[in-house]
């Protein structure tokens, strides 16, 4: 419990009268009808998995702590995705500890008491940040062990817990970072976390599903109000906006910053001004995805002609790009290598730069590692796995993740694209200021893959006959 309370510079003061009237008049509300949360079975499963992977030895996986944003307002909070992964709770400051005997306790910081003495007792109505008149109720001890089951501790008898060696997952709480000395093997711990969630279960798959789903409604949304936004002098802003009622309707928000670039701000890669004006005769590079409740994102990408209709260097462009993603897809199976589809996605493209004269050295020359002149024209990587984050188990190992073979249940996208910047005269005219992203998500399957986002179209023609039946 906090000894300080976080109050405003212009909060009222509260008199002695107030202070003991408020601790008084309250109902229980304890709630005895909760259920387990649905992924309460698949937590504990994992956690099985982590103790065992570190058998002997403490563990610390913090959920993260509120950020400011400015002043006195925070960001909203985002449990660290291990965390949440490892126990379903999504609320800050929380700490799991995996005991040396397997054991594994959510110390928790718990309900606001009506009528603990001193400041304790005046949390849940003058702290701005934990109180639950300003931020919410939070559960009991007994509801959440109800809804994560496991067993539950308050916050402050960590310290119990920590009087030991432990390998903490560091960064992420400064607090529980001061309590534990470094362990050698905390990287460790940290590249483990990563790499477990490599391969997504069955209500992972669902859930990533259901995010793709409502981020396919999202761009519906978006195609549906083209009309108004084009007529917007931040037309970009316009359709950052409609994408994102659809994310905080069907979830728990956008998976990350919402890319609206139309024109030649599709040449830039991760563009969030998202400031621009909308113009009939341009391309609009729309990257989204909602997050689930449960933390898991969509991540798909669609280049649409705001006309309806593409031109004919634009289709030439697009199609391009479409190849290069089919070739990629047709790679994805268990046992090829992860830098597989990139590496086919890349062929195709440098094929066509070459057959447009743009890259004036042919494509077995550029596709050489003492070349790769065509990555002037497509410089990131084809795609990355998907789950909790946006680019998914980052701390992996190279030889298990770029480096190695795709597995079935691993879940990931599929993203070639060209950026053919403005300035760039290298090339004709005609070309400059066209981007082009065409992105998918995919789950690895016993023969294949299966395209989770089949939901939008993705062949030119196919786009325009479906616009034109969103704004019919």
């Amino acid at each position: 419990m906090t000894e300080k309370l976080n109050t405003g510079s212009h909060d009222l003061p509260v008199s002695e009268a107030l202070a003991a009237f408020m601790q008084t008049g309250w109902a229980d509300t304890h709630r005895g009808d909760l259920a387990a949360l649905p992924l309460a079975a698949y937590t504990a499963k994992r956690r099985a998995a982590l103790a065992a992977r570190f058998p002997g030895e403490r563990l610390v996986i913090p959920s993260g702590t509120l950020k400011a944003r400015s002043n006195d307002s925070d960001y909203r909070f985002r449990a660290h995705s291990a965390f949440a992964y490892l126990t379903g709770d999504q609320e800050p400051d929380d700490v799991l500890v995996v005991e040396p005997s397997g054991a594994a306790t959510l110390f928790l910081r718990p309900r606001s008491p009506r009528s603990a003495p001193g400041s304790a007792g005046q949390e849940f109505y003058r702290d701005r940040r934990y109180g639950e008149f300003w931020v919410g109720r939070r559960p009991d001890l007994a509801e959440a062990e109800t809804l994560y089951q496991i067993d539950c501790a308050p916050i402050d008898r960590l310290g119990e817990a920590l009087g030991g060696p432990a390998r903490v997952l560091r960064g992420v709480d400064a607090s529980v970072d001061g309590r534990v000395a470094p362990h050698d093997g905390d990287a460790e711990l940290e590249t483990f976390l990563s790499e477990m969630r490599l391969v997504k279960d069955e209500w992972e798959v669902a859930e990533l599903q259901f995010s793709v789903d409502a981020t396919v409604r999202g761009f519906e949304d978006v195609v549906r109000a083209l009309p108004q936004a084009l007529a917007h002098p931040r037309g970009e802003r316009y359709l950052e906006g409609v994408f994102g009622l659809r994310a905080r309707l069907e979830g728990n928000g956008g998976g990350y910053d919402s890319i609206v670039a139309s024109g030649a701000n599709a040449c830039v890669l991760h563009w969030i001004r998202n400031d621009g004006r909308l113009h009939e005769e341009d391309l609009l590079l729309l990257d989204a995805g909602v997050e689930t409740d449960g933390l898991y994102t969509a991540d798909v990408t669609r280049t649409l002609p705001l006309s309806g209709r593409f031109s004919p260097v634009q289709r030439q462009v697009y199609q391009l790009v479409l190849d290069a993603q089919e070739a990629a897809i047709a790679a994805l199976r268990p046992g090829a290598r992860f830098r597989d589809f990139h590496r086919a996605a890349m062929r195709v493209i440098a094929e066509g730069l070459h057959d447009w004269g743009v890259l004036k050295i042919s494509a077995d020359e550029a596709m050489e590692p003492g070349s790769g002149l065509y990555r002037r024209y497509t410089l990131c990587s084809s795609g990355h796995m998907l789950g909790m984050d946006v680019h998914d188990c980052a701390k992996a190992r190279s030889e298990v993740y770029l480096d190695g073979v795709l597995e079935e249940g691993q879940v990931l996208t599929v993203e070639p694209g060209l950026y053919l910047q403005p300035d760039d005269l290298t090339l004709p005219p005609e070309l400059r200021g066209i981007g082009v992203r065409i992105e998918d998500d995919l789950v690895i399957t016993a023969d294949g893959a299966r395209l989770m986002s089949s939901g939008l179209p993705r062949r030119p023609d196919e786009i325009e006959v479906w616009m034109a039946s969103l704004r019919a």
